[in-house]
Formats: structure tokens, C-alpha cells, sequence
């Protein structure tokens, strides 16, 4: 089993190589966090994404400067930024998913429909087994 986990880590590569150039893993996960989080200070973002900080920051700034998050003064505390999606950041959000999708069909084309089902309930319920972590 740790072996076929492991071979999970070659999957995930192979559809990182979906993303376009522009727009690497680390940039990717900083929208797709705060899509599925909603707004956040970037020490929250840093939690999430199980990253050091420093690393969020580069990856923030990545996307900031492409118009895809805005950071915005927190109203609660001036020193902190509030971090949030773009129009920008979500139309780039729905190709990133279409490109993933789209690679996801590829590799499993000649997948019978059971087994993709079967598959897909296994992985939901292996990650929820990890749910306490």
C-alpha cells in the first residue's frame, strides 16, 4: 500500500504538468485554498497549504502581481493584508480545472466507468480515515 501511495506522488506530478507555465503548482494551490476557504490573512493561507510561510509569501506575490488574488488592508488590524480571489483568479481557476478534468479523462479513458466510481469512493474514504490528523 505505501508503495501505491507513493506512486499517487507520480500522478499528482503528471497533472501539475497540465498547469501552464505561467502558473505553477504553489501559485495553483493559493487559489484553489482561498476558492475553497474563502478570504484569509496570509498566516492562515500558510496553515492550510502545510507551507512555511516565507514560501506562501512567494507564492502570494506570484499571483498578486498577475492580478489573480488583491491584498487588501485588514480592517481588524492595518499591519496584516486580508488575501482574496479575483474575477481574474477565477476564470484562471476554471481552466486550471479544465486542463486537470481534462488530463483526468485522458489517463482514464479506457477506465470502465465502475472503476473510476470505485476508485474515487476508495480515495474519499482512505482520506477521510486521515480526517483527525
Amino acid at each position: 500500500m505505501a508503495r501505491q501511495l507513493t506512486g499517487i506522488g507520480a500522478v499528482k506530478r503528471e497533472l501539475v504538468r497540465s498547469l501552464p507555465g505561467h502558473c505553477p503548482a504553489g501559485a495553483a494551490a493559493v487559489l484553489t485554498v482561498l476558492d475553497r476557504h474563502g478570504e484569509m490573512r496570509l498566516s492562515r493561507l500558510a496553515e492550510l497549504m502545510a507551507v512555511d510561510i516565507s514560501v506562501t509569501s512567494r507564492h502570494v506575490a506570484h499571483v498578486a502581481d498577475r492580478g489573480w488574488i488583491a491584498r487588501e488592508t485588514d480592517p481588524g488590524d492595518g499591519r496584516c493584508r486580508i488575501l482574496r480571489l479575483t474575477p481574474a483568479g477565477r476564470d484562471l481557476l476554471t481552466e486550471l480545472g479544465a486542463r486537470y478534468t481534462g488530463a483526468l479523462e485522458r489517463a482514464l479513458a479506457d477506465w470502465p466507468a465502475e472503476d473510476i466510481d470505485a476508485l474515487n469512493t476508495l480515495l474519499a474514504r482512505l482520506r477521510s480515515s486521515f480526517s483527525y490528523l
